[in-house]
């Protein structure tokens, strides 16, 4: 995908974070979408083993053995089954807020997902995992779940750090 950006998502600046959204039209009700995103044996298929606390304020744990990483923090904002915004950091970590918003639409769910990471951070990276992510949550979704994809990972990460050259 190196060289080619259509199939991505989109970049902006804030004054306090970089941002990527990334949008997915998914062939499923808002309720069967949600519980993907939130239901602790559906998120280990795609993301990580660990559970959400579905309440403002309530718990996020994410285990990522393989890299070591572990996701501890709260629900900043919900709206079952339209909103779930929460930070994707660890205890002592700066905030990165993750929103998902999920609407209605014929044929299934439009999910945005919206990342923010400090301007010191790598945007290019951060939306490229969250590509891998995204894929292997459509493979969860069609019955195959896969292990994280680490040729989209870096085939989207090239055509991130072109778009995030461009907010420079």
């Amino acid at each position: 995908m190196s060289g080619n950006t259509t199939s991505l998502g989109t970049l902006s600046k804030t004054r306090i974070y970089l941002q990527g959204r990334l949008t997915r039209l998914i062939a499923l009700d808002q309720p069967s979408v949600w519980a993907i995103l939130t239901t602790p044996e559906r998120m280990a298929q795609w993301l990580a083993p660990g559970s959400v606390e579905q309440k403002q304020g309530g718990a996020v744990k994410l285990n990522f053995a393989d890299s070591g990483t572990v996701i501890d923090s709260s629900v900043i904002a919900i709206d079952a089954p339209r909103l779930l915004e929460f930070s994707w950091s660890g205890p002592s970590q700066p905030t990165r807020p993750v929103r998902w918003e999920l609407a209605a639409e014929p044929g299934g769910t439009r999910m945005t997902l919206t990342v923010s990471v400090p301007h010191s951070e790598n945007i290019a990276a951060t939306c490229a995992g969250w590509e891998a992510h995204l894929q292997m949550l459509q493979a969860a979704i069609d019955g195959a779940p896969i292990k994280f994809p680490f040729e989209t990972f870096k085939a989207t990460r090239e055509g991130y750090r072109a778009l995030a050259a461009a907010l420079a």
